[in-house]
């Protein structure tokens, strides 16, 4: 799933052995109304489809440092800009700070040496029946808000109905929820419409907590405040940070709450060590690079294969005061993609679409732009090795497909997929004569030089449109192959706001985008992919798909009866939307560079699959940056 699925641990509960969730298979449908709440047990933790690593009595996680020293400031930089600090309608209306999401707790928060884990925050147990048909939580009696009052089941309730009814990702995603009821002074019940999903339990306790008070309150000018809108006074949270200071669409600094009520809690030792997060926003990836060479920021993520080779040769890291250091990418996979918009009918048929790829040479433009670091992309799961779909289909996914045969192109049975291979003249001039032979069926020949469409005489266009400057590279390394066939191409860089805005109204031919993948997909595929939200403003289906094989499979894929199943029904998801040619693929690398002035610390051995971990269980290492300062 795309919001990493968690165990839950939730201390102060009952120690009884947690069952296998994969044992599940096999429970009549309506078991669960055998099942009276008042006999189900309170769980320390659940896992999706196995056992988790720490007992009810854990002290803290494995791969933190317990005596880390409180203090100091992380400054990072942030891209674009903002006007808003409303997460529920983030992505839907204005900008939203990203670091606003600090301030705020959720039921449970994640393990990061585990796949797909999760521990109690706002929540210190759970319960639900063997049919997975409703999930019961039980808050801490501790969590309170910032401003003293206590976290309760009615602050649950209308986060869940603000966020359902007001966000397209998350109306989407917890779309199987019916309902949020309080059934007992710190417990609040979610039901499901249907049995059998068993991640549904696991990602409402992902549900990011809101303080009803506070929204249905008014402000200090006397101003009811709406929760349908976007702001820019500062919210009230329950999480270890909470907005210092802000200036719009340029910065904002958190600071560390001191009296967090969940500082002591064992999923929270030896975390946000950092007295101050300052977060500074650029717009061009240029002026950001000064500024960390500057020292005015001291954590930088470099996206840029060009700038990883070129821009990182100066003084600061020849004398060792800035470290260059890859982390590995064990937790997620990406499909990152030239993203043809299939609301518009010149994309309607794959065979233009798959036409596109063969223009694309992706082979010279990472020898000449990516000075050879990438690989191409070729899976929705690529990184995630067991859930990629390769070679023919086999075994329990050939049987899954062999339930959407009618309704799939016949290649899904009879060839592997791979992308176009350029690299040469030869295999250029191969493969643009191989696009033209696709377009040619599609209806399309070329008169004067230009593609035109037989039946309406209008050449076919192609507007490639973007936010990032310096991604104009990649789209006017693209233009003149696809000008070859005879397509008119235009090449758009817009602001944020008006990149944004185009996007949500589907008001675009062909933009990158990339949808990142968990190693457990569930219900967010629904949202990347299906029928019904290709015409939801806002959605991440951002390339219009609607595919009754794809939707039949999104669910095989959401009611996985265990880990085997998962993976074969992924694998035959990913098939089908390969085949389909919904997207130009890109390119994928397997580690996270980062750039950082050394004057932190971090623990011995990082997790496994948390990336660099920083800043949340790194610290400010004050000899290091006195070390710095007299270098300097």
């Amino acid at each position: 799933m795309a919001i990493t699925r968690r165990d839950l641990l939730l201390t102060g509960t009952a120690a009884a052995a947690l069952p296998a969730l994969g044992s599940v298979a096999g429970v009549a449908v309506g078991s669960a109304h055998a099942q009276s709440a008042a006999e189900l047990p309170w769980r320390h933790a659940l896992s999706l489809f196995g056992k988790v690593k720490y007992p009810a009595d854990f002290k803290r996680f494995d791969y933190v440092n317990p005596d880390a020293p409180k203090g100091g400031v992380a400054r990072q930089i942030a891209v674009g800009t903002f006007d808003n600090f409303n997460i529920v309608v983030s992505g839907v209306k204005g900008q939203v700070a990203g670091a606003i999401a600090f301030i705020y707790e959720s039921l449970t928060t994640p393990s990061l040496d585990e796949v797909s884990t999760e521990y109690g925050a706002l929540a210190e147990a759970v319960s639900h029946p063997d049919d997975f048909s409703f999930v019961t939580y039980r808050l801490r009696p501790q969590a309170k808000w910032h401003d003293g009052k206590p976290v309760t089941p009615d602050d649950v309730i209308f986060s869940l109905d603000s966020f359902k009814k007001n966000h397209p990702m998350y109306s989407a995603y917890y779309s199987h929820v019916v309902k949020a009821e309080k059934v007992g002074e710190r417990e609040v019940r979610f039901v499901f419409d249907a049995p059998g999903n068993r991640e549904l339990p696991q990602i409402v306790g992902q549900l990011i907590v809101l303080p009803k008070h506070w929204w249905e309150g008014t402000d200090a000018q006397g101003r009811k405040r709406d929760v349908s809108a976007t702001t820019l006074e500062v919210p009230l949270g329950s999480g270890p940070y909470r907005v210092k200071e802000f200036v719009a669409g340029r910065s904002i600094a958190l600071e560390r709450v001191k009296d967090y009520w969940g500082g002591d809690l064992p999923a929270n030792v030896g975390r946000n060590n950092f007295d101050e997060l300052r977060y500074e926003y650029f717009r061009d990836a240029t002026v950001a690079i000064e500024a960390f060479k500057a020292d005015q920021v001291d954590w930088r993520t470099e996206n840029s294969a060009k700038n990883w080779a070129t821009a990182y040769d100066f003084p600061a890291v020849t004398e060792k005061r800035v470290i260059l250091e890859e982390f590995p990418n064990r937790s997620s996979g990406v499909m990152q993609a030239f993203v043809p918009n299939l609301r518009r009918a010149k994309f309607s048929d794959p065979r233009v679409r798959r036409a596109l790829n063969y223009a694309f040479d992706f082979e010279e433009m990472n020898k000449q732009i990516f000075y050879g670091q990438y690989k191409r992309i070729s899976s929705y799961f690529d990184g995630i090795e067991d859930l990629m779909a390769t070679g023919l289909p086999q075994g329990k996914e050939l049987e899954i497909l062999e339930t959407v045969r009618a309704q799939v192109p016949p290649e899904v049975f009879t060839t592997a997929y791979t992308n176009p291979v350029g690299g040469s003249p030869e295999a250029v001039r191969d493969n643009l004569r191989e696009a033209l032979r696709l377009f040619k069926e599609a209806g399309y020949e070329v008169r004067d030089r230009k593609l035109i469409d037989v039946k309406t005489g209008a050449q076919f266009s192609l507007e490639l449109l973007n936010s990032d400057p310096s991604f104009e590279r990649i789209a006017l390394f693209y233009k003149p192959s696809l000008e070859r066939l005879g397509i008119a191409v235009s090449v758009r860089t817009v602001d944020p706001t008006q990149y944004e805005n185009r996007t949500r109204e589907w008001d675009f031919d062909m933009v990158t985008n990339s949808w990142p993948e968990s190693q457990s997909p569930g219900n967010e595929q629904r949202e990347f992919w299906s029928s019904k939200t290709a015409d939801i403003a806002g959605s991440r289906n951002l390339a219009g798909i609607k595919n009754p094989a794809v939707d039949k499979l999104i669910e095989r894929v959401i009611y996985a009866t265990d880990r085997d199943d998962l993976v074969a029904a992924t694998k035959a998801l990913d098939r089908v939307l390969l085949w389909n040619h919904y997207v130009v693929p890109q390119w994928n690398y397997p580690k996270l560079r980062t750039a950082r002035w050394d004057r932190f610390g971090r623990p011995g051995e990082l997790p496994r699959y948390g990336l660099s971990g920083f800043p949340f269980i790194w610290w400010y290492d004050a000899e290091k940056a006195a070390r710095i300062a007299k270098k300097s």
